[in-house]
């Protein structure tokens, strides 16, 4: 590893670096395992685009596979675990990856999507994991490699996520300036991170799914000298005991970990000490009104949101402080961006005035997907200004107010779904004439995606379970609707469209923030 680790392990080396659920792994553990795993990355054939995908659920593992392609100059792709071996295929081949790691929970899927990508070098962690000809082991595959530190005077290259965005098919974006420490070279991008704000907060605590940008940032806490913890699939207790036990002072959430953590009986909150939180960041999803008090009164004013998305990173924050004198904001917009609201046919409006939000990037970069600038025009109203797809307005004091959404896509407990995807398969199904798919307010999740259906007029009658059965067999279970309801209008124009703001605005009339 580069001379911060082994400053890091000569000064703690007894000191526990990084723990999942399974295994803790003190400086000197993460010393050896990185040096050998960047530099058997160094060795490796990276193809031209140099990217590594790591399609596997949360683990030790899964931040040292990522944070040893980051300093062997690679630019590494996290992929959903949640997908299907062909969804996965598809990101594989769109972002040329050449070398891919899967967890025991993936190994199935991954295989299969690396036999369809054409993918060959395979590795796999997991002690239940049997040895086999198609991959190698995650142990084995890294221990024979060179153990000195690795070169620094190469590029370091930004992540390469893939979102669902404003449609259906995934899209690639590199993780942007505003999100990537940059520098020439390793030895400066490492010395970048260590004078970012990563470093000024003891223990970090990684509770979302490491294929988002929030958690995965928690795995560059490490070059910071930041002691990491990574937990699994979401827990609400458990994230309460891991913050008590492991006197964690920094975190990221969605507003639906809020949601369950409050749902726990307060006897049960009451058991854990909470006091080592400095700065819980809180992105995904616009969070309910009363939850974000709630929380605040809880934990105290440690709450930051962040608003904005993968491609652009955060475009408006807001502290716990400001929030409390503009609840409901997402905060103003922060350098290099502008908040913006324009009507429909993109003239400018006033403050108070809800319109369409754009934002200017004052760089001029704006929005950029990979392989597609097709895609990355229909971001924007002109250079540089771009909108992720919501409706909202300005206070006086330029604080941001999101009100609704005029793109289709759904965030549902921080995750995007694009609803193309279930209407593409349910409307195959021989007893669907029509399907429209919409979020509607969730309490717990932010959204739910519903199915609204015209069935046909067959002596078969076609049920609700008969299309979510559908639904999931031929989807990932997270991008299929959690309701079908029947009905006989979608009211389609004359051209065949459909006005989905018009369809959701009865569920959102009556929902209280």
């Amino acid at each position: 590893m580069p001379e911060f680790a082994k400053e890091l392990a000569e000064k703690n080396s007894e000191q526990i670096a990084i723990r999942d659920d399974n295994k803790a792994l003190n400086w000197d553990d993460v010393d050896g395992i990185l040096n050998r795993v960047t530099n058997r990355l160094l060795e490796s054939d990276l193809g031209e685009q140099r990217r590594i995908s790591v399609f596997a659920e949360n683990s030790n593992e899964t931040a040292l596979a990522h944070l040893g392609g980051l300093l062997a100059g690679a630019s590494t792709v996290p992929v959903n675990f949640h997908l299907t071996a062909e969804e996965t295929a598809y990101i594989l081949k769109d972002s040329e990856t050449s070398v891919l790691f899967l967890s025991p929970e993936t190994l199935d899927r991954g295989l299969e999507a690396a036999r369809i990508a054409g993918i060959e070098q395979i590795v796999v962690w997991g002690e239940q994991v049997e040895r086999s000809n198609n991959y190698e082991i995650w142990d084995r595959w890294h221990e024979d490699a060179p153990s000195e530190n690795p070169e620094t005077n190469i590029k370091p290259l930004p992540h390469l996520l893939y979102t669902s965005g404003t449609t259906g098919r995934p899209k690639g974006t590199d993780l942007p300036p505003t999100m990537f420490a940059g520098g020439e070279t390793i030895e400066e991008h490492v010395e970048a991170l260590q004078e970012s704000r990563f470093s000024k907060y003891g223990n970090h605590l990684v509770v979302g799914p490491m294929y988002h940008t929030g958690p995965l940032s928690g795995m560059r806490n490490l070059v910071a000298g930041v002691p990491v913890v990574v937990l699994g699939r979401f827990d609400a207790e458990k994230t309460l005991s891991a913050i008590s036990n492991h006197d964690i002072e920094s975190t990221v959430m969605v507003p639906t970990h809020f949601v369950r953590l409050l749902d726990l009986p307060k006897e049960v909150r009451d058991q854990y000490d909470v006091s080592s939180l400095k700065m819980v960041t809180h992105t995904g999803a616009a969070c309910p009104i009363e939850v974000k008090r709630a929380m605040i009164e809880w934990w105290g004013p440690v709450l930051f949101e962040a608003y904005g998305a993968s491609e652009v990173g955060t475009t408006c924050s807001i502290t716990s402080e400001e929030w409390l004198e503009h609840p409901g904001s997402v905060g103003q917009a922060r350098p290099p961006f502008e908040a913006l609201i324009f009507d429909d046919d993109g003239l400018p409006l006033g403050q108070g005035v809800e319109g369409r939000l754009y934002f200017r990037d004052k760089t001029g970069r704006g929005v950029i997907y990979h392989n597609d600038p097709e895609k990355s025009a229909e971001a924007h109203l002109e250079p540089g200004v771009f909108t992720l797809g919501e409706i909202g307005y300005l206070d006086e004091d330029d604080y941001v107010y999101i009100t609704d959404r005029f793109s289709d896509m759904i965030v549902s407990g921080g995750v995007n779904i694009y609803p193309a995807e279930s209407e593409q398969v349910l409307i195959t199904h021989e007893n669907v004439l029509d399907v429209a798919c919409i979020g509607i307010p969730d309490n717990e999740m932010g959204e739910r995606l519903i199915a609204l259906v015209i069935s046909d007029d067959s002596e078969i009658t076609v049920t609700e379970e008969d299309l979510l059965n559908y639904c999931r067999n031929n989807l990932t279970h997270y991008k299929c609707p959690k309701k079908i309801e029947f009905v006989d209008d979608l009211g389609r124009t004359t051209m065949g469209k459909i006005n989905k703001r018009k369809l959701r605005a009865p569920y959102w009339e009556d929902f209280q923030e």
